[in-house]
């Protein structure tokens, strides 16, 4: 019997969760040998996160570093095991400054459960306070 996949409705719900800032909720998407590759690093695919702590770690991170982190106006589909969602980050750091760039994540999915995520975003100056 086939395990049901995930759908652009619970890529929707992830979003909503990301917007919430409920990281149970979040991981709860994620297998437990998801990979993440972040927007940036000093490799060619940015930085690779391996398993749902780390995962889990590197997103509190941005909600801590910019407490109205959001992934706004987003919207998804799913081909197959891999699916797409396209919104706009908008977020301000404690200085003021604010990130406001369309990006996009890429996934990989099985039995239900988000395998890889590789995260893209716009490379846009920082918006002064």
């Amino acid at each position: 019997m086939p395990v049901a996949q995930l759908t652009e409705t619970d890529f929707s719900d992830l979003f909503d969760a990301f917007n919430r800032h409920d990281i149970d909720a979040i991981m709860a998407f994620f297998a437990d040998d998801c990979v993440f590759y972040t927007i940036g690093g000093t490799e060619v695919y940015g930085t690779r996160l391996e398993g749902k702590d780390a995962i889990a770690k590197a997103f509190t991170g941005v909600w801590t570093q910019m407490p109205d982190a959001q992934w706004a106006d987003h919207r998804h589909f799913v081909c197959g095991n891999r699916a797409v969602s396209e919104w706009t980050f908008r977020g301000t750091d404690s200085t003021g400054a604010r990130i406001e760039a369309e990006g996009c994540d890429l996934f990989t999915h099985r039995d239900g459960k988000i395998i890889i995520k590789q995260a893209f975003r716009k490379q846009r100056p920082v918006l002064k306070a």
